[in-house]
């Protein structure tokens, strides 16, 4: 395992004695020493022929090894062409040496910018963003970096338009597309503390491997500490895989999509990541709400950090495992009285199987509570199985119009695939217009946008199963449309016909405001601002129903006023959350 600092510290003094004015190639003057590290001596050269400057790399020949990776450098760099990518102009070779040739960057790596302090949370973010668009180009070309680190990132000095504000270097251990590897499967190579899990076990490694490093530089450099390292290497090879503490409580004050992104971005599981597109939409879309404070995070804890102090290894899983905890208790929940309540609407039904409630309560509370994404999946197919069974495959269509539109717009966070269903159920108690205050504890602003307006595109589903007026009350329907899945396909057309999506809508925009709307003032200021915001939801979803001239009955006057005191009064309790926070 390769977990050497190749860092090159631009413009370091020459040693004494050490010789210069050496002409290699033919025709580079070295000039200065600039640097040196596992992977070499840089020297700044002077190209004689093209009359420039130049950046020239000397590895030994005799160290086969170095000579191999030198090699791997020069054909990762010569496909490459993009202001963010340090720029290879030759690489040749000599009876003592192999030479590396390229731009002379003047400027500090990230680190050591981090560590004096000089750069903002938008400086962050713009760093981010030319680092995904680097490492989009290099994965068109078929490179995989695989040693992002905040030591092979470089900040120039002085750039205008038309350059990077970073540049991306040391492609020595890149993996390219056919070509030969430069290691066996199973060997490992990069540096520990900002490795992918995958690569740490030295299994076929893709993009995504650039992607949770890349992801993790941000983490470190946005909060100050990056929660793999651990003063030894063993006790750091013990944290790489692990869940990492949500970004949100070490920097709360940061954009939510930001933090969102790059939580993402660093899940153990290469297929929960994302893409380097998506973690660059949420930089750029934030940039706006970031700081330009230089030296937010404070140069002291990164560098204490940098020494293994601030964690240890029993502090950094119960930070994981409190976030999910919550979550976790949700999902479960709203399992538990999904599949109660398809128990309670069979039980009428002569061919319906008789189950125990409490036992399929049971299941699916841990089925979900343990394994949230296989859980969800695994109660809705069972669910289906059993309408199909009691002659009723039109509820197993609507529950499939249901949960596949939740997957879709909730890819990532299985933990809240069944939490729309609370709609419904409010909606039994009069009280459905509660749901998107709900749906406001959530942190992340797209994620409670699209709870709410998923569970008043539960609540209308479930209305034709339920019989009942859950809000607006069900759309005429033939009778026996149930027996039929093809009908339930219908009901399905008929209720995207009658405008619900356009009333989603209204939730979600509600919920995704509520918390501007509620943040920062006294109690009494909330209260009053979450009535308001309540009585707009109610009238803004009452009045365009109207005016799509929904078939449907209008809701009752009680149940509206019910709905939205208990909207308001939760968007008080989840504002005084976001608070403590």
């Amino acid at each position: 395992m390769s977990t050497a600092n190749t860092t090159i510290k631009l413009f370091e003094p020459s040693p004494p004695g050490e010789a210069a004015e050496t002409v290699v190639l033919g025709r580079y003057r070295l000039m200065r020493r600039l640097g040196a590290g596992a992977f070499g001596v840089v020297w700044m050269a002077l190209d004689e022929r093209l009359d420039r400057v130049v950046a020239v790399k000397r590895i030994e020949a005799h160290d086969a090894e170095m000579a191999t990776r030198a090699e791997r450098e020069a054909i990762a760099a010569a496909r490459l062409n993009h202001p963010g990518i340090v720029a290879l102009h030759e690489a040749g070779r000599d009876a003592d040496a192999v030479y590396l040739v390229s731009e002379l960057v003047r400027g500090k790596t990230l680190r050591e910018r981090l560590v004096a302090g000089e750069l903002s949370d938008r400086d962050v973010a713009r760093i981010g963003v030319a680092l995904c668009d680097a490492l989009s180009h290099a994965h068109a070309r078929g490179v995989i970096h695989r040693d992002i680190k905040p030591a092979n990132v470089i900040i120039p000095d002085r750039f205008d338009g038309h350059a990077a504000v970073v540049k991306l270097t040391d492609f020595g251990i890149a993996l390219i597309a056919g070509d030969d590897a430069l290691t066996r499967t199973g060997d490992v190579v990069g540096t520990l503390a900002y490795m992918a899990p995958e690569q740490a076990d030295g299994s076929p490694v893709s993009g995504q491997c650039d992607l949770y490093s890349l992801a993790l530089v941000l983490y470190e450099a946005f909060s100050g500490v990056n929660p793999i390292r651990a003063p030894g290497a063993a006790a750091t090879a013990r944290r790489v895989g692990t869940r990492l503490p949500p970004l949100s409580q070490l920097r709360p004050e940061l954009p939510e999509q930001i933090c969102e992104a790059i939580d993402w971005a660093v899940q153990p599981q290469e297929d929960d990541r994302g893409s380097l597109t998506e973690l660059r939409d949420a930089l750029t879309e934030s940039l706006p709400e970031t700081d330009t404070t230089a030296g937010t995070v404070d140069a002291a804890v990164i560098e204490g950090y940098e020494q293994g102090d601030l964690l240890d290894d029993s502090e950094q899983q119960p930070l994981a495992l409190s976030f999910s905890a919550p979550q976790r208790l949700i999902a479960a929940g709203a399992a538990a009285a999904l599949v109660l309540a398809a128990m309670l609407a069979l039980r009428p039904i002569a061919d319906a199987p008789h189950l125990p409630l409490l036992w399929s309560s049971l299941c699916a509370v841990l089925a979900v509570a343990l394994m949230p994404r296989i859980g969800a999946l695994l109660v809705a197919a069972v669910l289906s199985a059993f309408f199909v069974v009691a002659g009723v495959p039109g509820w197993a269509v609507l529950l499939a119009a249901a949960l596949v539109p939740t997957v879709l717009l909730l890819p990532r966070d299985p933990g809240s695939w069944l939490v729309p269903f609370l709609a419904p159920v409010l909606g039994l108690a009069s009280l459905a217009c509660a749901f998107p205050a709900l749906a406001s504890f959530s942190a992340a602003a797209r994620q409670r946008a699209a709870l709410a307006g998923l569970g008043f595109w539960w609540l209308a589903l479930a209305e034709p199963i339920a019989n009942s007026r859950l809000l607006f009350g069900e759309l005429p329907l033939e009778a026996g449309w149930a027996g039929s899945a093809a009908a339930g396909g219908e009901v399905v057309f008929a209720i995207i016909a009658h405008g619900v999506p356009l009333v989603a809508i209204v939730w979600a925009a509600a919920a995704w405001i509520l918390p501007s709307i509620t943040a920062g003032r006294l109690i009494a200021v909330q209260l009053a601002a979450a009535v308001l915001w309540a009585a707009a939801l109610v009238a803004g979803s009452v009045l365009l129903a109207e005016l799509l001239r929904w078939p449907l009955a209008t809701p009752q006057v009680g149940v509206l006023v019910a709905g939205a005191a208990l909207a308001a009064l939760v968007a008080v309790a989840a504002a005084t959350l976001r608070e403590n926070r």
